[in-house]
């Protein structure tokens, strides 16, 4: 596979880097969608309706999206190893919380826990892969990255099937055991990166002439960080664009499969696992994607993307295909936007100082979580007011208003990207 994207003669360091960086992904990834393809469980064990358990979602997602700016920081200006380690310890610890909650209330404390550690992955990862690859194949690093995420996504309905399908075996022990995995593989990943990749890679990149550095109090460095973080309009924009593109792929994630089963009458079990199908297609289109990116302009490329999928949500939205094509529609709903993301990635990259990459991909994910806060809660509760029909079609709304925001701020801010695939090149010539 890596040979096909380009990336079979990378330097060690590179290799190792994007592996573990990407197995990350798949650990953190698995971690978001641990609820959607048991809700109607859930709803059942805890005595909660879709609108309670849109609320638990949210909640994990609205402790991502207060700790993004303070993970990017630790990101930019102290270790990155440390703040992916910070990110798989508070992610598995959640996730074992989940496994024996006895409560909701409980269930919403691990929920939390699970937000603070998924909340460190893009601060992290992206530095990381920025830094360990070059200029040339950075857009393929982001799609295996990418491509790993989709796994991570795709993994939670087999793993749940296949763990509730033993003997005496419930969703917790599937959680359980997912929680164990993810602390394994955060205590490897974090011991090679610290010890076999060099501090060019896992520390940050100070800018002398960066107002922030040269800050003498804390408080004279936030105020520093809240002025760059004004001044970064171009990537202010992106994150407008991440939060349209989240809420419409939260949206349909998140209700993808209860709609399959009650709004369609599609099989409970085919339901669960149009999920994993979705986010296997999502995870070859990355692949695509990572392709396209290093060869033709991102811009359009992510605007195409956002554009199909208000197409596929719209198709959904009408419940006129039967049952079995519509399971082929909301596969394609959901995984078609994968395209576009090592383009977006990109666009992020380009507009980016190598300083502040850490911190600018923060933003970005914050757009994506704050999609992913109101999503679940919103479309949950329209769903029991509306019915589906309605609330798919505003999903779909979401989806096109990413690809016009796409469009608005590629134009109003071309000259930056040329300026930064100038200096993408000169630092690929060097």
């Amino acid at each position: 596979m890596f040979e096909r994207l380009g990336l079979g003669s990378v330097p060690r360091e590179t290799a190792v880097v994007v592996g573990l960086v990407s197995g990350s992904h798949v650990v953190n990834h698995l971690y978001l969608v641990l609820f959607p393809p048991i809700l109607a469980t859930l709803a059942a064990d805890f005595d909660v309706g879709l609108a309670a358990l849109g609320v638990a979602m949210g909640v994990q997602a609205f402790v991502n999206t207060a700790l993004q700016l303070p993970y990017g920081y630790l990101s930019d200006n102290y270790d990155r190893v440390i703040t992916l380690a910070l990110c798989l310890g508070l992610g598995a610890l959640g996730a074992g919380i989940l496994a024996v909650a006895p409560t909701f209330e409980a269930l919403l404390v691990g929920q939390a826990v699970l937000g603070a550690g998924i909340a460190g992955h893009h601060p992290s990862h992206f530095p990381l892969l920025s830094d360990a690859s070059s200029a040339d194949l950075r857009g393929k690093a982001y799609s295996a990255h990418g491509f790993a995420g989709n796994l991570g996504f795709a993994a939670p309905p087999v793993v749940i099937l296949g763990v509730t399908s033993l003997p005496g075996a419930t969703w917790r022990h599937a959680f359980g055991l997912i929680a164990v995995v993810g602390a394994v593989y955060g205590a490897i990943a974090c011991y090679v990166l610290a010890r076999h990749v060099s501090d060019e890679v896992t520390r940050p990149n100070p800018d002398v002439g960066d107002a922030r550095t040269e800050a003498t109090s804390r408080l004279a460095r936030i105020r520093e960080e809240i002025r760059a973080l004004g001044a970064s309009r171009p990537i202010l924009g992106l994150g407008v664009v991440a939060l349209l593109a989240s809420t419409a792929f939260w949206g349909v994630s998140s209700y993808l499969a209860v709609f399959l089963e009650n709004g369609y009458g599609v099989a409970s079990g085919i339901a669960s696992l149009s999920l994993t199908a979705m986010f296997v297609a999502g995870a070859a289109l990355i692949l695509a994607g990572g392709v396209l990116a290093d060869r033709f302009r991102p811009g359009p490329i992510l605007a195409a993307a956002y554009l199909l999928v208000g197409v596929a949500v719209f198709a959904l939205a009408s419940e006129f295909a039967p049952p079995l094509v519509a399971v082929g529609i909301g596969v394609l709903a959901g995984s078609l936007g994968s395209i576009g993301l090592p383009a977006r990635d990109k666009l992020a990259d380009l507009l980016s100082a190598r300083s502040d990459i850490g911190r600018n991909f923060a933003v970005v994910t914050i757009g994506i979580m704050i999609g992913n806060t109101v999503a679940p809660p919103l479309f949950g509760a329209l769903i029991e007011s509306s019915g589906y029909r309605g609330t798919f079609a505003l999903v779909g709304v979401f989806a096109v208003l990413a690809a016009v925001a796409t469009v608005v701020i590629v134009a109003r801010y071309r000259d930056g990207i040329r300026d930064g695939a100038a200096a993408a090149a000169a630092e690929q010539g060097s």
